[in-house]
């Protein structure tokens, strides 16, 4: 965030709309910052089966379950990621009426029920409001999570065909060796395709079943039956597999071309000790063990994006986390194909857990490994829940180091680009600047730029450090701009292919006062220390205190030219171990207001305190209070103030 002036700026708003041309610099020669990329893939995995994450359990009303969903999404949008992965078929089963397989037992209680909505339709309506992907997971092959076919629906396809089930491990699962089986799974799935306006079809790591100890698989006849050519049957089965994915692969694309398809595999293919192509782990091989090949998909180009489950630490010695981006990213360079790795939230700060996920820089420190390859285009994490727990400020940390702007996700394709839109009103108002545009895109791309900008720059939309959002719609409302600005809007196709920027819109801004702590209209008790520890801080430092039961606050003085509404916004280096409802006290017109902030999370940026009726002359205008109930340090770093 760049300083505003700290000079008044005339009160009068002046709206300059301003044609720009780009200079034909390209994208590529800019100096871009690693920590706010402009392509990056930010999903969560949020898990059906067994109630993991949605619904919380099961017979729930429907205002229950779509108010938790709605939960989850915004969940994603405050993290700002910009995709989900959701469980639509987890059992054999649907979370939508698919005229395939029954409702989903993990909705009602009851497999077959109606719930009396479709939440496949209301999912991707949601998402899409959010600009969030919606990528479809389909488990191909579990039937139940237990071996009694009793419990399933009497019409459910298993029962009718029993010859296409098979028990193993206490599971029922479809067999994978029959041809039939195979083209009625890929029926199942192309009908969520073909019927929802879904981003993407994405498979799990669940292929043949996880081998168990002193079981074999009683697939035997099958390939006595289907086996051809094949005189292993190991090979036999990978060739299974391989076909549902190949044929996927092209009926997705037949289907929706600009649909992706994309798998989560199991993180090791093979060892390098049992294949030089493998990877320098001694870890379960899922080419041998559950029979998917994924290296052969990737080569084949059979999948748009893999994202393997690297569920472990930096260093682990079996499978250490840096080992396994270097060979993924190896592995798909130079194909096309692209790699977003499967992150495992749930080990963080959990019981149990290897002391290196006890660590809360375990998780952001991998994003850093990350940006040693280009190959990884972001990251996937499980699951929903997990990321809302937050544990040991895990996320949180990585979300401040990682997350700091929003990004769009990779583009898929070489098609050309769709035609760049054009602003059409920009206008500041009480709550912001609102942007009106017209465009033929499917989503469209915010930007600002500080000052009034006579030229665009390309390098100044080279990466996502002037992004403020996307959206579906065609307006927006930019809640924090102070200052003249200005503004360009892109449009993003399906295959996120993005536009040419529109010509600019500056708009001069309204008054800003900005009062740092260092300054000398910052005053506070000898009970606050300062400390310069966060690069998130405003300035060269910041004051802290502990909380006690009474209010010792630390004030910040202001001029007020004129009385009237004032935007109060407030700047801090945030946490896991600062306070979370640190109080805020703001002196107007009519008495004080206290407004508690979470200190934990959202720090580096101006974050909005509301709107207030302010008095003219200088006082304490803004104080931050020691009573506090919560834990942790109160922070005090620096406030701006912005006539409205």
């Amino acid at each position: 965030m760049t300083t505003l002036p700290r000079t008044l700026l005339a009160t009068f708003i002046v709206l300059v709309v301003t044609l720009v041309t780009p200079r034909p610099e390209a994208a590529a020669a800019c100096a871009t910052d690693p920590a706010t990329p402009k392509r990056q893939l930010r999903g969560m995995w949020i898990s059906t089966v067994a109630n993991i994450d949605w619904p919380s359990r099961t017979g729930l009303s429907v205002s229950a379950q779509q108010a938790e969903l709605r939960s989850w999404l915004d969940l994603a949008v405050s993290k700002r990621m910009n995709a989900v992965m959701v469980q639509v078929r987890p059992t054999a089963d649907a979370f939508w009426p698919s005229p395939y397989e029954p409702w989903s037992q993990w909705l009602t209680g009851t497999q077959g029920r109606d719930p009396g909505y479709d939440p496949l339709a209301f999912l991707v309506a949601e998402a899409h409001a959010r600009d969030l992907e919606l990528h479809a997971w389909f488990n191909p092959y579990r039937v139940a999570n237990d071996d009694d076919p009793a419990t399933l629906v009497s019409t459910h396809p298993a029962r009718v065909h029993p010859e296409w089930r098979l028990a193993y491990g206490g599971k029922l699962y479809y067999n994978p060796g029959i041809p039939e089986v195979r083209a009625f799974i890929e029926d199942a799935i192309m009908d969520a395709v073909t019927r929802y306006d879904i981003d993407g079809v994405h498979l799990d790591d669940y292929f043949y079943p996880y081998p168990v100890s002193g079981q074999a698989l009683p697939d035997s006849a099958t390939f006595s039956r289907y086996g051809g050519s094949f005189s292993d049957i190991g090979d036999w089965r990978r060739d299974n597999v391989n076909r549902l994915v190949r044929e996927l692969d092209q009926r997705v694309h037949a289907a929706k071309p600009w649909v992706s398809f994309g798998v989560s595999p199991f993180g090791i293919w093979r060892n390098s000790t049992t294949d030089p192509l493998g990877s320098r782990t001694s870890g379960l091989q899922s080419y041998d063990a559950i029979y998917a090949d994924t290296r052969l998909w990737v080569k084949q180009g059979w999948v748009d994006y893999v994202a393997p489950q690297i569920y472990w630490n930096i260093g682990y010695g079996p499978a250490a986390y840096e080992v396994l981006t270097a060979w993924w990213s190896d592995v798909v360079r130079g194909t096309g194909v692209g790699l977003f790795v499967g992150q495992a939230a749930y080990r963080v700060g959990a019981s149990g857990q290897d002391a290196a996920w006890q660590d809360p820089a375990e998780l952001s420190d991998h994003l850093y490994d990350n940006r040693k390859h280009p190959e990884v285009t972001g990251d996937v994490y499980f699951s929903a829940k997990d990321v809302r727990a937050d544990r040991i400020g895990g996320f949180s940390a990585l979300v401040a180091a990682h997350y700091s702007k929003p990004a769009l996700p990779p583009a898929r394709g070489t098609g050309a680009a769709p035609a760049a839109p054009s602003i059409t009103s920009a206008v500041r108002t009480s709550t912001g600047v609102t942007l009106s545009w017209q465009g033929g895109g499917s989503s469209y791309a915010v930007y600002r730029v500080d000052g009034a900008v006579s030229t665009a720059d390309p390098c100044s939309l080279a990466d996502a450090r002037n992004l403020l959002t996307t959206t579906r719609q065609t307006s927006y409302t930019d809640t924090t701009a102070t200052g003249t600005v200005t503004y360009y809007v892109t449009a993003l196709d399906r295959w996120r292919q993005e536009s040419a920027p529109s010509s600019g819109a500056t708009a001069a801004g309204a008054s800003a006062i900005v009062v740092d702590n260092a300054g000398a209209s910052f005053t506070a008790g000898s009970a606050w220390g300062v400390s310069a520890y966060s690069a998130q801080r405003y300035g060269a430092d910041y004051r802290f205190a502990t909380p006690v039961a009474a209010s010792d606050p630390a004030w910040f003085t202001a001029t007020i030219p004129s009385a009237g509404s004032y935007r109060v916004e407030v700047w801090y280096p945030s946490d896991p171990g600062y306070n979370s409802a640190t109080p805020y006290i703001v002196a107007t017109s009519s008495g004080n207001r206290t407004v508690a902030v979470d200190q934990r999370t959202g720090g580096g940026q101006w974050r909005s305190l509301g709107t207030f009726t302010l008095s003219a002359g200088t006082s304490k205008v803004v104080g931050v209070s020691r009573w506090t109930s919560a834990t942790g340090y109160v922070v005090a770093d620096a406030v701006r103030i912005t006539k409205v």
